[in-house]
């Protein structure tokens, strides 16, 4: 089960979700009597424009899920995230094959100084992925950012970049030649269109990873037929949960990353799952991003021991779900949108 708080918030069931090929597709999923939790937890530094990171804990029979899609989700994308959640309420997850799983640090558009601080950290983590083309930053700034990474991680480490689809393909190439002075491993997302990305892959030596132009694709196979990518970013909420992400990585045939959506634990939990059940793991994974928020929902968070972290279950703690949970506006707005995403759901199981 998922142990909760109080529910000052104005908790209350969802009732019973069921869905049959939809997200998660494999049968049906239900949340029976489920107690939802919103929070609202302030993060560490500003990230992707936002500074808190709200969502929902949604318990089921099995364990506990999280509901957290981005704002800039509407409706019908949320919906994936709304069946990962119930997944891990109610089905669970897939036998691993491997008990843990490695992980990078994720510096985010800092300072050299902080950029240092974050990869000489106690996570142990020997690759580092760096945020680039940030708005209203240079390329300068970047090169600064990566340079200090590198100096701080070895030659030893592995250092890959992000540019989250802000680059035009001109000035990826560009930036991705001279970026890769300190031996980049990979570039993920440089451009927003999967053509482009395919344009991009053609003309640098650096291999390029794929994940809004998968997650956030109506056809992700694309990626695939077009030649875009080599290796592909996975996360699990938004693409429906675990099962749906090891049928769609089957599918991709390319090497997988699994990466977080900033979740709290319970998310990572799920990320871990995946990673954990992949048959291949050739590359470290984005989960290790509990540390970008001031607080968690657990006792024992998802935190890397030696840039690792183990496949298991996460119970969230009653006292620190009240110390997070979102005040009545914001509970109110997340409770619309789980009622949005659940009717399209049942709409597309019956």
């Amino acid at each position: 089960m998922c142990p909760t708080g109080s529910r000052t918030n104005g908790a209350r069931s969802v009732g019973r979700i069921r869905r049959g090929s939809g997200e998660g597709g494999g049968g049906d999923v239900s949340a029976d009597d489920a107690t939802v939790d919103v929070f609202s937890i302030p993060m560490n530094v500003r990230f992707r424009g936002i500074d808190h990171r709200e969502g929902v804990l949604l318990g089921g029979p099995g364990g506990c899920g999280e509901f957290s899609p981005f704002w800039d989700y509407d409706v019908a994308e949320s919906t994936a995230w709304l069946a990962a959640a119930l997944e891990a309420a109610d089905r669970g997850f897939p036998e691993p094959v491997r008990e843990v799983v490695p992980v990078n640090c994720t510096v985010p558009a800092v300072d050299p100084d902080r950029a240092r601080a974050i990869v000489t950290g106690p996570h142990g983590c020997r690759t580092a992925k760096v945020k680039v083309a940030e708005p209203a930053q240079t390329l300068d700034d970047d090169v600064a950012r990566v340079a200090a990474v590198r100096d701080a991680i070895g030659p030893e480490g592995r250092v890959r970049i992000d540019a989250n689809g802000t680059w035009t393909v001109h000035e990826a190439i560009d930036a991705i030649k001279e970026l890769d002075a300190f031996e980049l491993e990979y570039v993920e997302q440089p451009v927003a269109t999967v053509g482009e990305l395919a344009d991009v892959r053609r003309r640098v030596d650096v291999p390029v990873a794929a994940d809004e132009s998968i997650r956030r694709a109506d056809d992700p196979l694309r990626v695939k037929r077009l030649g875009a990518a080599d290796i592909a970013v996975l996360k699990v909420q938004p693409l429906g949960g675990v099962h749906a992400c090891l049928r769609l990585a089957e599918q991709l045939g390319m090497p997988v990353v699994v990466s977080s959506a900033l979740e709290t634990s319970v998310g990572i939990a799920a990320g871990v799952a995946l990673a954990a059940a992949l048959p291949e793991l050739p590359y470290a994974c984005g989960l290790a991003t509990t540390s970008m928020l001031t607080a968690d929902v657990t006792a024992d968070p998802m935190t890397p021991v030696a840039g690792m972290l183990s496949a298991r279950r996460v119970q969230p703690d009653p006292a620190l779900v009240d110390g997070v949970r979102a005040d009545e506006e914001t509970t109110r707005r997340w409770h619309e949108r789980l009622a949005g995403c659940r009717r399209v759901l049942e709409g597309r199981s019956g």
